[in-house]
């Protein structure tokens, strides 16, 4: 195990020489390798950088799938002050999984394209900084969701950066083709952390939705990876699609989406679910299902397979069945 997977600490691994047109720091200011600049460091340009370290985008999907969990363990809406609460402290916790994320990858993050322009690539923020800011928001987390809710919606969120930060980042991703299948679990503690805020406990509802997020990962994540082939195959990161054919890539795809919606399914017996969440999970579903046919039977064919197609439709079909979630319980059908 290399010196950038020991520990997390404060001093940082030794940085690999930098791209051409990778942005690096220069005197008061950013500049780039290649003598182009950036505007000079303001307040609101670094809050800007620490708030990207948190990976905003990441985070309203995980959000998405805790508030209408909290509306279905309670069969309708909650306390306004509950969600508040668990939707700060959820934030605070996938935040700081991000960016310790973003601390631990720095050295591959300059290397590539879609990374490239990171806060800690282009020296907006510091290592040291970064790292500070991910314990900071780890602890608060922690302690805001022990103190707004419970403690086991504490120990959930606490659960999900560890494994997020150690078991996939440090452990898997830079290891094994399967990195994004067993750390995606990270991202399924969110349905776990908004039911126990209501409830105090655990269910079966929620480890079926918790199933399901485990599911969707991989046909969510892979077509990215085989849209950033190269990026990955530079850096010596085996993802899925950087690491096998298209239509290798594109059948565990299909697979995939397949157990994703049949276990969405499962929902409607165990929770009672009604009319708008069980048309909701065949349609979303069947396209979802179809986008990642498509995706295989164009791999095959030897054309474009256009793997972007899926990895949105992936995020429009979650958004979706989860507004299911919330709307379904508040009607009489």
């Amino acid at each position: 195990m290399d010196s950038t997977r020991t520990a997390v600490t404060v001093a940082g691994p030794t940085r690999p020489e930098a791209p051409r047109n990778a942005p690096a720091v220069r005197g008061g200011g950013v500049g780039t390798v290649d003598g182009s600049s950036r505007p000079p460091q303001t307040f609101g340009r670094t809050v800007r950088a620490y708030i990207a370290l948190m990976k905003p985008r990441v985070l309203e999907l995980l959000l998405v799938t805790t508030v209408p969990v909290m509306i279905l363990a309670q069969g309708g809406f909650p306390d306004v002050w509950l969600v508040v609460a668990t939707v700060i402290g959820g934030t605070a916790s996938a935040g700081s999984a991000a960016a310790f994320n973003m601390y631990l990858d720095r050295d591959i993050d300059a290397h590539m394209q879609r990374t490239v322009n990171r806060p800690l690539v282009t020296g907006e923020v510091s290592p040291r900084g970064a790292l500070i800011f991910a314990w900071s928001l780890a602890v608060f987390s922690t302690v805001w969701l022990w103190l707004t809710t419970n403690w086991l919606a504490a120990t959930l969120s606490a659960a999900a950066i560890f494994f997020y930060v150690v078991i996939y980042t440090m452990i898997l991703k830079r290891r094994t083709e399967q990195n994004i299948v067993w750390g995606g679990i990270a991202g399924c503690f969110p349905v776990l952390i908004g039911w126990t805020a209501v409830t105090g406990s655990l269910a079966w509802p929620p480890v079926i939705l918790f199933t399901l997020v485990f599911l969707w990962t991989p046909p969510h994540y892979w077509p990215l990876s085989m849209k950033y082939k190269d990026q990955y195959e530079g850096v010596d990161v085996p993802m899925l699609g950087a690491t096998r054919a298209g239509s290798q890539v594109g059948l565990q795809v299909i697979l995939y989406a397949w157990a994703t919606v049949v276990c969405s399914l499962l929902l409607i017996p165990v929770a009672d679910m009604g009319l708008v969440y069980t048309v909701s999970s065949l349609v979303f579903g069947g396209w979802f299902i179809y986008e990642s046919h498509v995706l295989y039977n164009r791999a095959v064919r030897g054309t474009e397979p256009r793997p972007m197609r899926v990895f949105h439709a992936s995020i429009t079909y979650l958004t979706l069945l989860f507004v299911a979630i919330a709307v379904d319980p508040l009607l009489p059908f």
